[in-house]
C-alpha cells in the first residue's frame, strides 16, 4: 500500500518535511547572502555565553552567589568530565577555549527547541567545521611547537615494525589524522543536529497536519501519536544536544593533548 495515499486527507497528501527545513534566504531584500536566520542566531548564541559567563565572573565573591554559582558548576563539569580525564596538568591552561567551545555548541543546539527560534545552529555544517577546523589547526600548531617540525610526524608512525608494513600503514595514518579526524569531528555534530531537526520537524507536522490542518477521525488518533512523539523526542533530543557538545569538546581535549605531548 502506497504511504502516501494511506496518509492523504481531503483529497491532498501529507508531505514530509525534507532538506528545505536547512534553506534561509537572507534576512531581508538586498542583505548578502551570508545573512540568514542561522548567522544571526549564531552570533546572538556566542553573545549569549559570554554574556552568561560575564555576569558569572565579571565581579567574583569568595562566597559565590546567583550567576557565579552557575558558572563555577559548569566550570567544574567542563574541568573535570572533560579537562582533566583528557589533558591533565595542562587543563587549566585550556579550560577557556573548552568552556567556550562546549557552552557555545551546546547553546547552538539548544536553539533547536526554543520557540521561535527553532532551528540547531550546528544543523548546517559550516558552522561546526570552523570550529573543528580551529581544533585542528591548534592540534598542528601545538605539536610543531612541542614536539618539532620533523618529530611531529614522525611520532604519529610506531616504531619497530617491518618495514615493508610501513608503505601502508603511514599513508593510512596521516589520512586518519590529517583528513579523517577533523572531517568526523564536524560531521558527527552537523549529522546528529540535522537528524534531530527533521525527526522533530517531520512528528510536530504530523500532529499539526491530522489535527488542525486536515482533521478526520481516522486522522485525528495519528496527529495524536505525533504530539505524543514530538514530545517524547523533544526530551530525546535535548539530551542528544547536551551529548554532542559534550562529545565534540572531550575529541577537541583530546587533539589538543596530541599536540602538546607525542603519542604513544
Amino acid at each position: 500500500m502506497n504511504a502516501q495515499s494511506v496518509l492523504a486527507t481531503g483529497g491532498e497528501e501529507f508531505k514530509a518535511p525534507g532538506p528545505e527545513l536547512f534553506d534561509f534566504p537572507p534576512l531581508f531584500e538586498g542583505a548578502p547572502t551570508w545573512l540568514t536566520k542561522p548567522t544571526v542566531f549564531a552570533v546572538f548564541g556566542a553573545l549569549v555565553v559570554c554574556a552568561v559567563f560575564w555576569s558569572a565572573f565579571g565581579n567574583p565573591k569568595l562566597v559565590p552567589r546567583g550567576m557565579q554559582n552557575i558558572g563555577e558548576m559548569g566550570y567544574i563539569f567542563v574541568r573535570d568530565q572533560i579537562g582533566r580525564p583528557f589533558l591533565g596538568k595542562n587543563t587549566e591552561q585550556w579550560m577557556p577555549v573548552l568552556m567556550s567551545l562546549f557552552f557555545l555548541i551546546w547553546m547552538w543546539n539548544i536553539f533547536a527547541v526554543i520557540p521561535v527560534i527553532q532551528f540547531p545552529i550546528a544543523s548546517h555544517i559550516a558552522f561546526p567545521a570552523v570550529l573543528a577546523i580551529a581544533v585542528y589547526f591548534i592540534k598542528v600548531y601545538l605539536g610543531i611547537k612541542n614536539q618539532g617540525p620533523v618529530k611531529y610526524f614522525t611520532n604519529l608512525i610506531p616504531a619497530g615494525l617491518p618495514k615493508p608494513i610501513y608503505v601502508l600503514l603511514v599513508p593510512i595514518e596521516y589520512l586518519s589524522t590529517f583528513i579523517l579526524a577533523p572531517f568526523t569531528h564536524a560531521v558527527r555534530l552537523f549529522a546528529n543536529m540535522f537528524a534531530g531537526h527533521m525527526i522533530l520537524a517531520f512528528f510536530s507536522l504530523v500532529g499539526f497536519w491530522f489535527i488542525f490542518e486536515k482533521p478526520t477521525a481516522l486522522g485525528f488518533g495519528v496527529g495524536i501519536i505525533g504530539v505524543i512523539m514530538t514530545c517524547l523526542m523533544t526530551a530525546f533530543e535535548m539530551f542528544i544536544q547536551f551529548l554532542q557538545a559534550f562529545l565534540f569538546t572531550m575529541l577537541a581535549a583530546m587533539y589538543i593533548q596530541s599536540g602538546l605531548e607525542a603519542e604513544h
